[in-house]
């Protein structure tokens, strides 16, 4: 099938690279000429474990290209993709839907011959409808359902493991009204057929709300054992051993019971508000998503407090050494990372920084400026007066603990993934502080 894709942002070149690598022919179009330019060259925008790898095979394979313009594509396209992005709006934390009604407007006038329309941006329930609408009036011509179609399909990527996810899903969601439009996205998946993919058709509205609704009830999960961290360690207990615990029960799960310093990234910030927005608007209020917002926040802010305990209480005049800058290991997303409020609260508070990232370290500049970037871990760690493990890349999973303490001026870490075991690390004569566990082995 020829394919369509809005976008060569994260969502937009995985899925496009993806379809591509199974058999479809895909052209990924974008409006901002460096980054077609780049991708022609055979660069990679992003960071993506596998990425550049796929691009290279298809486009060789002529199967994968890439233009600015949306005529090249979609009048021979049998789907074509909205893939843009969706941030949240300034002043009331809905989705902006702009870019998305912006590329329906300019789909519309293309196309030429029965064409679904997929969202595959995350976007509010009722985006669909509206993108519908756009084209009607675009296009009086166009008959839903006969002309064109409307479709919903959600990307469950994570950063870092997109392709996986990609090419073995969970499952994939699709909200189509009508039956000519899910034959085209049963054939567009078709290849999946082998994994036994279970594929859930629904209407739009329930597809859009699946995808608020996972990553909700996931970043759900994630503040619950950061909130069970912070009774551990008023009670002595071991939040690890309570995850696990709790997490063998079937019911629950293991995953996404890490606690750490908040969430963030491009997916659970953004959409959680966008998720209460909507429920506010339509005078649902959902009360547990509200609080997971408010709780993330202050969880992330409140970081810096257990930095300054570990240095005696006052930051003024001390150098920190932050090890991860992105908000998860294996990418360069530096979308909502914890460390977009600890090192402004760092600054303020009169420390000094010096941080490394093995991927981050370019995007990261351009929000924080002005604190030193350093060549590896243990160039950050020189003359530091404590070590912030503030994301997990296996890069500082294995430190030589010996030179840590030669480089440090006292022996302090602040473990905020928890990478480490407490009783090795006060063996080896480290002030070690991490998250919901006791000072004392349990």
């Amino acid at each position: 099938m020829r394919v369509a894709m809005i976008g060569t942002g994260y969502v937009g070149l995985v899925s496009g690279a993806c379809f591509s690598d199974f058999g479809h022919t895909v052209i990924c179009v974008d409006k901002d000429p460096s980054k077609i330019e780049r991708l022609e060259r055979g660069e990679i925008p992003i960071f993506e474990p596998g990425l550049e790898k796929l691009v290279e095979k298809n486009v060789a394979a002529e199967r994968l290209s890439f233009t600015l313009d949306m005529k090249d594509a979609v009048p021979t396209a049998d789907a074509v993709f909205i893939g843009v992005g969706t941030p949240s709006r300034r002043g009331d934390g809905h989705a902006d839907l702009s870019y998305v009604y912006a590329a329906a407007e300019e789909i519309a006038t293309l196309i030429d011959g029965y064409t679904v329309v997929v969202t595959k941006s995350t976007v509010p329930v009722g985006t669909g409808a509206e993108v519908e609408r756009i084209i009607q009036k675009v296009r009086p011509d166009l008959k839903p359902g006969v002309d064109f179609s409307v479709a919903s399909n959600p990307e469950f990527l994570r950063e870092g493991a997109a392709i996986s996810d990609f090419k073995r899903p969970d499952r994939v969601v699709v909200g189509a009204e009508d039956e000519k439009a899910q034959d085209v996205m049963r054939e567009l998946y078709r290849p999946l057929y082998l994994n036994e993919t279970p594929i859930v058709f629904t209407n739009r509205v329930t597809s859009e709300l699946i995808k608020y609704a996972a990553n909700a009830f996931l970043a759900t999960k994630i503040t619950f054992i950061n909130e069970m961290a912070d009774l551990c360690e008023k009670v002595g207990a071991n939040v690890q051993q309570v995850a696990k615990g709790i997490g063998l029960d079937g019911r629950i799960g293991g995953k996404f019971l890490h606690a750490g310093p908040g969430y963030g990234g491009s997916c659970f910030p953004k959409d959680t508000l966008a998720l209460v927005r909507t429920a506010q608007q339509f005078e649902a209020p959902i009360k547990i998503v509200e609080a997971v917002v408010e709780i993330n926040d202050r969880r992330k802010k409140s970081m810096v407090d257990r930095v300054a305990q570990a240095v005696g209480g006052d930051l003024s005049g001390k150098t920190v050494a932050i090890l991860g800058l992105t908000f998860k290991p294996n990418t360069d997303d530096m979308r909502d990372s914890p460390s977009l409020d600890l090192i402004p609260a760092l600054e303020k508070a009169g420390a000094k920084v010096r941080a490394h990232d093995p991927e981050g370290m370019k995007e990261a500049a351009k929000s924080l400026p002005d604190i030193f970037y350093c060549d590896g871990p243990y160039h950050a760690l020189e003359g530091a007066d404590c070590a912030v493990i503030l994301t997990e890349w296996d890069a500082y999973r294995a430190l030589d603990l010996d030179r840590v303490k030669t480089l440090l001026t006292a022996p302090v870490m602040v473990d905020l993934r928890n990478v480490y075991d407490p009783v090795v690390m006060r063996r080896e004569g480290f002030t070690y502080t991490s998250i919901g566990r006791p000072q004392k082995d349990v």
